[in-house]
Order: C-alpha cells, then sequence, then structure tokens
C-alpha cells in the first residue's frame, strides 16, 4: 500500500505529491529534540540527587541506566505500533503518559518512585521515533532525505542541549522544575501535533505479536538494515564515550569546570547539528556510501585531535563538533537507507535500527567510563578512534552498489 494512499484526504493532510509544508517540518523537528531529551536531563543532576535522596553517585547513576532501558523496551514493543495504529491517535497517547510520568518525577518523595516514573517517561518518549517515519511518510521521494534531515536536526540539538539546559533550570530553580517544566511542554505538544498533525492509517492489520515478529524478521530479510544498524552502533558507541566522560576531564584539575560550564560546553556539539540538513542533501543525491566512509574517517580524526589536544579546550571543542558532525551525518544516511526497504513497514524498521544502535550507545557509555578511570583520557580517545575504524573496516568489505536502475530497490545499493 502506498503512503499517499494511507494519508487522510481532509484539507489539512498533505499528499506526499504536495510536499510538506515548512511549519510542520518545524513542529516535528522541535516535538522530537524535546522528547527525547527527556532521556538525558538527570544526567547533570546525579550530584544533586545523590544529596536529596541520601543515596551514593553510584547509586544515582542507575537513574540513566533504568531511563535508557525504558526507552529500549519502548523501541521494541511501542515504536512499532506505528505500522499497526492510526499515528497521530498514538503520538496523542504516548506523550499524555510521558507528561504524567514526568509530574510523577518532578513530585518524586523517593528515589524508587524517581526510578519508576522515570523509567516510564524514558519507555514513551519514543514518540521521537515515531514522529521521523512520520516525516518520511509525509514526505516526496525526491526530498525524503532533506525532510528527515530536517527533523532530525531538531532531535540531536534536543540531545545536545538538554545538558545544558537541565544544569542551568536545576541551578536557579531546582531539579524537581526541570521535569516539572518538560511536563508542562508534553501537555502543549500533545495539544500542537494533535491540531497540526493530519490524519495517518496503519499500514498493517496483523496482530500486535505478529508485528512484533515481523520486526525481527526484518533485520533477516533486509540485510542493509542490520548493515546500517551496526554502523550506527560502532558511531553512537563513540558518541556516547565521548560525551560520557568529557565532564569529567572538563571538572578535573585541566580545567576546573563547574557543572554548570560543562553544560554550557554541551553548546558546542550543538553547532554539530548544522549537519543534518546537509546530510540529507547527500542521501537524496544519491552519496550514501561515500559520505558514510568520510563519517567514519572523520570521526577517528576528530577523537585523535581530542587526544592529541588533552590539554586544549579549543582542540577538545572541535573534537566534539566534528564527531557529531560526523555521527548526524551517518544516522540521517542510515534511515535514509532503511526508510526506501519497506515504506509500509518505516516504523518497524526504525524501531530496529534505532535499537540496535542504542544498544551500541550503552555499550560506549559503559566501556568508555571504564576505560577512562583506567587509562586516563588517553585511553577514552584510542577506544573513541578503533569504534568508527572497526565501522569502517566493515564497511569496506560491503556488497558494491548495483546499476542506477536497480539500486533505489536493491536493499544493499545504498548501505
Amino acid at each position: 500500500m502506498s503512503t499517499r494512499s494511507n494519508l487522510s484526504t481532509s484539507p489539512r493532510s498533505m499528499g506526499a505529491s504536495q510536499g510538506v509544508p515548512g511549519w510542520l517540518v518545524a513542529l516535528l523537528a522541535v516535538a522530537s529534540g524535546t522528547t527525547v531529551a527527556n532521556l538525558y536531563y538527570a544526567q547533570p543532576l546525579l550530584s544533586s540527587l545523590s544529596g536529596v535522596f541520601h543515596i551514593s553517585t553510584a547509586t544515582a547513576g542507575i537513574l540513566i541506566t533504568l531511563t535508557q532501558v525504558g526507552y529500549v523496551f519502548g523501541m521494541i514493543f511501542l515504536v512499532p505500533l506505528g505500522d499497526r495504529l492510526e499515528k497521530r491517535n498514538l503520538v496523542t497517547v504516548l506523550l499524555m503518559i510521558t507528561a504524567l510520568a514526568l509530574v510523577a518525577a518532578g513530585l518524586a518523595t523517593s528515589f524508587p518512585m524517581l526510578l519508576i516514573a522515570s523509567m516510564i517517561s524514558g519507555a514513551t518518549s519514543v514518540v521521537a521515533q515515531i514522529l521521523v517515519p512520520f516525516a518520511a511518510n509525509l514526505a516526496p521521494d525526491h526530498a525524503r532525505g532533506r525532510i528527515v534531515g530536517r527533523v532530525m536536526s531538531g532531535l540531536l540539538a534536543g540531545i545536545l542541549l538538554s545538558r545544558t539546559l537541565s544544569s542551568l533550570v536545576s541551578d536557579i530553580a531546582g531539579w524537581r522544575v526541570v521535569f516539572l517544566g518538560s511536563a508542562a511542554l508534553m501537555a502543549v505538544l500533545t495539544v500542537a501535533l494533535r491540531a497540526a498533525l493530519p490524519q495517518h492509517a496503519p499500514t498493517t492489520s496483523i496482530p500486535y505479536h505478529h508485528v512484533l515478529r515481523s520486526t525481527v524478521q526484518l533485520v533477516r530479510t533486509h540485510p542493509a538494515l542490520l548493515r546500517r544498524g551496526l554502523y550506527q552502533a560502532a558511531m553512537f558507541g563513540a558518541f556516547s564515550a565521548f560525551w560520557t566522560t568529557v565532564s569529567f576531564v572538563l571538572t578535573g584539575p585541566r580545567f576546573h569546570y563547574s557543572p554548570v560550564g560543562v553544560g554550557v560546553f554541551a553548546l558546542v556539539g550543538a553547532a554539530g547539528a548544522a549537519i543534518a540538513p546537509f546530510a540529507g542533501h547527500w542521501a537524496d543525491r544519491g552519496l550514501v556510501r561515500p559520505m558514510t566512509g568520510a563519517a567514519f574517517l572523520v570521526t577517528a580524526l576528530a577523537f585523535a585531535v581530542a587526544g592529541l589536544g588533552g590539554h586544549s579546550i579549543v582542540l577538545i571543542a572541535l573534537a566534539a563538533i566534528l564527531i557529531d558532525m560526523a555521527v548526524q551525518t551517518t544516522l540521517i544516511l542510515g534511515q535514509h537507507t532503511v526508510y526506501q526497504l519497506d515504506p509500509t513497514a518505516r516504523a518497524r524498521l526504525n524501531s530496529a535500527f534505532i535499537a540496535m544502535f542504542f544498544v551500541g550507545g550503552a555499550i560506549g557509555s559503559q566501556l568508555g567510563a571504564t576505560v577512562y578511570h583506567a587509562a586516563g583520557w588517553a585511553g577514552l580517545t584510542g577506544l573513541g578512534a578503533a569504534l568508527p575504524l572497526a565501522a569502517l573496516a566493515y564497511w569496506a568489505v560491503e556488497r558494491q552498489p548495483q546499476p542506477a536502475s536497480t539500486e533505489s530497490t536493491s536493499p544493499d545499493s545504498s548501505a
């Protein structure tokens, strides 16, 4: 079934042939960024939370782990529903649950209550990963990469700016306001998206358990999905290793940054979000393979710069920008490839793709912290360079693209 046939025929609905209005793309970008930011607000708050709930810093760190676990569960069990249910209704329900969970987190009187609320909000914050394929469905074929790139720029900016916002708000008004403020924002987004999104009918009617099973089958059916997932797992692992440990460097004896200063430093990385529209343009021009290889090389180079310039904040900031640009490039190129594999299963394809690389990110974060404490910044930058170089080695042996006449339909053609 084509995407166009699934779109509502109401005036508010925009068919693929008519394109997507700029204001709707902007709304989807803002919504994606603000929902995914819920996963990262707690990172700068761990020290404050350990004091409030009288727990160790290590115990407080469980909050980050369980929020990420909730997100992975959401990717596996909720995102595939984007193919099974009407998408606007699904987005509305998930955002309402997210808002309620964040209220509970902001009013938490015990650490277990905060853990449960954060895990629920993490699971339902996968709304961002329903909106991105939604944008891909609305976009005309010739502009899909650019439109997805613009939406992704908002999502990635949300990831990068969330720590800064959380640090500043908690410093001014306290940690509870971070969660309660996000809850209010989720409520506003629920109303805005409900009013703005066109209705989009399900693309499959198979039972829910078959939807879950078919998500796993898609990985076996489309080699490009597995390949792009592994590429991005390596890149997101490097990204997570960098951002998990750079705060130790900045607050250490070399730079003496305050927690707010670390949050402000994250603004530097946000500059990398500017690459997203260009990555979408490269995808539309058929440059997926060469730009993927270039991104791997840039990431390895960036970690080399960070390692050699460990005493220079300018070089570390330059490395942060390059890493973020490269990771965003491979993410958008990967999604462009994945969305072409089966237009009727984009939510499930996205579910498998995002779940794979978030596992890579979780491993990279934990491994990065372990390596940093064992071997310092030099060891961490060595690990960070090794991950994209491993992906580059895998990229070097991938099957070459098919001729142009079959390129768009071959699973491996743009991997």
